[in-house]
């Protein structure tokens, strides 16, 4: 009885916290390993949803075809679907048949204003407007694998749903990069349409794709994981003059190439990275039109990430006296704005934490789960965790010999191995599984 009470701990993570009865832990490994197979035989279509959606990217906000497509899928598997949240968003639950608790997996569908450079049979050739701009558009961060996988996931569970617990609410949420100026959207709109409050989830699960990290690998963080993130706009008034004659004018263009230098002194010599990490990135410029013209407005952009609110706080301080002060000094005026709409830390409960690494690392092997350090990179997932117990954790999609020189996340080179697909769907599936398991009166 001490053999099998053992393995059974090492099958079912969530046991250690709960003392789940044996009754309960074979159940659990008996779904696990239905949903498992489901998920082998549907790796072909995965991939083919996975390719179809990277050929058609779509923007924040603007992911019609994708929603459409999404809930197609989820209505076929006979879900009770909710589309229009949070503008493009559809949401789904799967009622489990038997009682249990209710979570929520959370999957993003939206691309970037990138130019795909990959050499692909389904690289992306579409082109859309973005900032008055005409851009490509890549699934550049993974989206296009994070809808798929759980899409196939969905299917999975779907069709063991007579032996789960509880009830599964499938997040597919919009514009996590950021909704277009001006409108608001992803995961804060989401929770401020009730979502959370709707479904009552008490657990919500997400993960990401991640170049930096080979194929097969599974990071994770209990508490901080990723960082707050915050957008700037600085706009910086001078007077227009010829270029021949900089005398007649005031220059926005000498002021803000100042201003770019400054800025980065605030994390180099202002602040205490110490304590915590902190960034401040100027990520576009924009003044003039002509070579001999000096334009009397320059326009520059960008983003602040940090872990700690009076960190944050010292740091916009900062910006602020540079920009107004730098600008004085030059004769000209200059104004910062903060976008509301900002990131908080995305934060991972530690209890729950806790609980999830054992089923990891019965997915991926024990040797290939581990700790990651803090990492930069926002994501609005924070805004679910903020409400609800969260775990949020990243699959890594590079091959061993290339994570070295492997494109990131955001650039137009960057490329999943699709042969980590399968760990991302089983590692989602199976924690939800192990989750209503352990739940379950």
């Amino acid at each position: 009885m001490k053999h099998i009470a053992t393995r059974s701990l090492q099958v079912l993570g969530f046991v250690a916290a709960s003392l789940v009865p044996l009754s309960t832990l074979a159940a659990a490994e008996s779904i696990n390993a239905k949903v498992d197979a489901a998920l082998q035989s549907l790796q072909p279509k995965i991939i083919e949803w996975r390719r179809d959606l990277h050929q058609n990217p779509e923007l924040s906000n603007r992911e019609f075809r994708t929603s459409k497509i999404v809930a197609e899928h989820l209505r076929s598997l006979g879900l009770k679907v909710e589309t229009g949240v949070a503008i493009t968003g559809v949401v789904a639950v799967l009622e489990g048949g038997k009682p249990g608790p209710t979570i929520a997996l959370r999957a993003d569908m939206d691309a970037l204003p990138v130019v795909e450079q990959n050499d692909l049979p389904f690289r992306s050739k579409v082109t859309a407007t973005y900032r008055n701009e005409t851009v490509g558009v890549m699934h550049a961060c993974g989206h296009d694998v994070h809808t798929s996988v759980l899409m196939g996931v969905a299917q999975a569970l779907a069709s063991v749903r007579e032996d789960l617990p509880g009830k599964i609410v499938f997040l597919f949420q919009p514009a996590e990069e950021g909704a277009p100026v001006g409108e608001e959207g992803g995961a804060s709109l989401m929770v401020k349409e009730g979502v959370l409050e709707r479904y009552k989830p008490e657990a919500v699960f997400g993960l990401h794709v991640f170049a930096n990290m080979r194929t097969g690998m599974i990071g994770y963080r209990g508490g901080p994981l990723m960082a707050a993130s915050d957008s700037y706009r600085i706009v910086v008034k001078g007077r227009q003059t010829h270029g021949a004659r900089p005398w007649g004018g005031v220059d926005p263009i000498v002021v803000s190439s100042q201003l770019v230098g400054a800025l980065q002194t605030i994390v180099s010599r202002q602040t205490d990275i110490t304590a915590n990490p902190a960034i401040v990135t100027v990520g576009a410029i924009k003044g003039g039109i002509r070579h001999n013209i000096i334009p009397d407005e320059v326009e520059m952009v960008g983003t602040i990430r940090t872990f700690d609110g009076l960190q944050r706080a010292d740091i916009l301080k900062s910006m602020q006296r540079m920009v107004e002060n730098i600008a004085e000094a030059s004769g000209t005026t200059a104004t910062l704005e903060i976008d509301p709409g900002s990131n908080p830390v995305v934060n991972n409960d530690p209890d729950l934490t806790r609980k999830v690494i054992p089923t990891l690392q019965r997915v991926a092997g024990e040797a290939n789960v581990r700790t990651v350090p803090l990492v930069t990179g926002a994501e609005d997932f924070a805004f679910f965790a903020q409400k609800v117990p969260s775990f949020f954790f990243f699959v890594g999609v590079t091959p061993a010999d290339k994570v070295v020189t492997a494109a990131s996340n955001h650039s137009p080179l960057f490329l999943v191995d699709e042969s980590a697909i399968p760990t991302a769907a089983r590692a989602i599936a199976n924690v939800a599984v192990d989750y209503l398991a352990a739940g379950a009166p």
